[in-house]
């Protein structure tokens, strides 16, 4: 009787004691870092470039599981903007059709380790809009086709060098050390740039990693850029001035060459 007493005592207890065990660390953790956190944009700006390079943390070795891959992602300030086509009518092209986009990054590149549909599952690309497609979002199209038209985007971003997906562009060694570089063009749009890096096995995200690049401009960039939003009708008369003054010289440097 006392045996069957203490047994009914004990088992309570243990099933109270069970949900407060500390909860699993993470198995593998990403440190990375960036060879610059600021790019400044002035009169001589040609492009620059990132390197993105980093370490995977582990508490102990990994065994019998499916090989590492690393994703790094670089995305530039969000706007909104409007996709048009045109069509022949009555022998001339004008708009027919548009699509507003909601979300789409003026600069986005994106660099893996091995092709992206080896180191990422459709549902871990939704979840975290990974991939240039999914980082695009136009939530009011309703028109047919409307996806034709985000191609159209992605397409003409691709061949100005503004959106880039480069697989295998990303150096991993025993696992452990990782690498990329992202070449940025000339005309990049001021703002944060977001630097993500996704640690992956098996398609499935383990851990991640975010940090940001400041890009702004600076001299007589960032003079002209202000003038421009803050007082328009200065900047503009003073854009008619300089370009009356360069006709003015260019007409003046003819007649002289005509002596």
């Amino acid at each position: 009787m006392i045996r069957r007493l203490a047994r009914s005592l004990c088992l309570p207890l243990a099933l109270s004691v069970a949900p407060l065990a500390p909860a699993p660390l993470l198995a593998e953790e990403v440190v990375a870092g960036l060879s610059q956190n600021r790019i400044a944009i002035d009169t001589t700006f040609t492009g620059s470039e990132i390197l993105v390079f980093g370490a995977v943390k582990r508490e102990e070795p990994i065994a019998e599981a499916p090989p590492l891959q690393v994703i790094v992602t670089l995305e530039g300030p969000q706007e909104e903007l409007t996709v048009r086509r045109k069509s022949r009518v009555a022998g001339i092209w004008v708009n027919t059709d548009q699509v507003d986009v909601d979300h789409a990054p003026s600069y986005y590149a994106v660099a893996t380790t091995a092709p992206l549909r080896e180191v990422l599952t459709d549902t871990e690309d939704l979840r975290n809009s990974i991939t240039i497609n999914r980082a695009i979002r136009s939530v009011g199209a309703t028109i047919e086709g409307a996806p034709s038209f985000v191609q159209a985007l992605v397409r003409l971003r691709e061949d100005e060098g503004a959106y880039e997906l480069d697989e295998g562009a990303v150096e991993l060694a025993e696992d452990t050390l990782f690498r990329t570089r992202f070449r940025l063009p000339a005309n990049l749009r001021e703002g944060d740039y977001r630097a993500r890096i996704f640690l992956t096995r098996g398609g499935r995200i383990v851990d991640a990693h975010e940090t940001v690049v400041d890009v702004r401009k600076v001299g007589l960039e960032r003079w002209l850029f202000v003038l421009s939003r803050e007082q328009p009708a200065l900047y503009g008369l003073l854009a008619l001035m300089i370009a009356a003054l360069a006709g003015y010289a260019a007409s003046a440097g003819f007649a002289w060459l005509r002596r």
